[in-house]
């Protein structure tokens, strides 16, 4: 380790005075459960956040699309389209339903699913899509939506990282059959854990609402029509989300001044690319992420190790789900390679992004990236 330096985390999570007054409100009132009045209040002020006119909370992002897929008829045996560089609960989701999810590759340089590469994938097992609006930045939802129709597919958008990005000045989460967006610790808002799902579509609401309690009849008390789940969130989880939410603005400038910052740093290390914004796209930064263009063995991986002993966190970009051992061999190679999914996690690095950093902390990161680099 580096001397007495703090730690600089990739994500750590902004809470004070706020939501200390919203966690003694709930708890005064003994609403600590699922049952009270922040999740109603959470629920609707995220909706008007969205633009949706549903929004239903959920114990985490994973069981939120967990419930969408269900709710919007995504059955055992169908087959839905999932980007290879995702967290893997995208595509766990469709596992837990008994579907199959169907790899596609991602776009080289914004990190989506390659919208061009959907059409060879579909079947007459396909049922459905979910985009994956990667790192903040919203993939490309026009060309998605066109393929979706035509197929009579449903489109779920995995929002849990994109938080407030606007696809064509509309706020992602929104523009398909249902999003959802998780909540937990290292998300730009926080519920510690926690996820939501929005909709316009109220039969998707109504059909979630209803897993998401045990199935329980809401007018026949411990009357249950159906198998369904317990994936609620708690008042106390809500009570910060909604502390989360007033200063929502606030971290949205404070990590857009953070990759402003980074990028002015990096930008000359011919080594060092970014994600590309597009131009019908307004990302929001969750972690700000960077490609070491280097094809020295391990060297991504060195640099990640070097960071650590200098008491700087950071993180891999997520493994392609095709190669990991509960996935390994469903992909269909003949439809599609996996060139830009292997390239860009191989070469990932997430670099720290708490709203909590000084521009010193960011610049100490910089430099470290840096000196590492001009060793070669």
């Amino acid at each position: 380790m580096s001397g007495n330096q703090e730690l600089l985390r990739v994500s750590t999570p902004e809470v004070g005075d706020r939501e200390l007054h919203y966690l003694k409100e709930a708890l005064n009132r003994g609403e600590i459960s699922s049952q009270g009045s922040f999740v109603r209040d959470f629920e609707d002020r995220f909706a008007k956040f969205v633009g949706s006119k549903f929004a239903l909370t959920t114990s985490n992002g994973t069981t939120a699309l967990h419930l969408a897929l269900l709710a919007a008829g995504i059955k055992e045996g169908d087959e839905v389209i999932v980007p290879s560089i995702t967290f893997i609960a995208t595509a766990n989701a469709v596992k837990y339903i008994g579907a199959v999810p169907v790899f596609v590759d991602i776009h080289d340089t914004y990190w989506c699913m390659d919208e061009l590469a959907i059409s060879s994938l579909i079947t007459e097992k396909t049922k459905g899509i979910i985009p994956v609006h990667i790192y903040g930045h919203p993939a490309n939802m026009d060309p998605i939506l066109k393929i979706a129709k035509e197929h009579n597919l449903v489109v779920v958008e995995d929002a849990a990282e994109a938080h407030g990005a606007r696809y064509r000045n509309r706020i992602v989460g929104n523009l398909g059959h249902a999003g959802i967006f998780s909540f937990y610790g290292n998300k730009i808002l926080t519920t510690g854990e926690g996820g939501i799902l929005v909709t316009d579509s109220e039969s998707i609401y109504e059909k979630a609402k209803l897993l998401r309690d045990h199935g329980a009849d809401p007018e026949k008390r411990f009357w249950h029509s159906v198998v369904g789940y317990n994936y609620r969130m708690t008042n106390l989880q809500a009570a910060l989300g909604m502390a989360q939410m007033e200063k929502f603005e606030e971290f949205l400038k404070k990590r857009e001044k953070i990759s402003e910052i980074y990028q002015d740093l990096l930008i000359s290390e011919d080594m060092i690319s970014f994600q590309e914004p597009q131009n019908w796209a307004d990302s929001v930064c969750w972690v700000f992420t960077i490609l070491i263009n280097c094809d020295v063995i391990d060297f991504r991986d060195n640099l990640i190790r070097h960071l650590r002993e200098k008491q700087i966190e950071t993180r891999p970009i997520f493994y392609p789900i095709h190669k990991m051992p509960p996935y390994e061999g469903t992909s269909s190679l003949e439809h599609t390679g996996f060139t830009n999914s292997e390239y860009v996690s191989a070469h990932g690095i997430s670099l720290p992004t708490s709203v909590t950093m000084t521009e010193d902390d960011i610049r100490r990161v910089s430099k470290e990236v840096k000196d590492y680099i001009s060793r070669l």
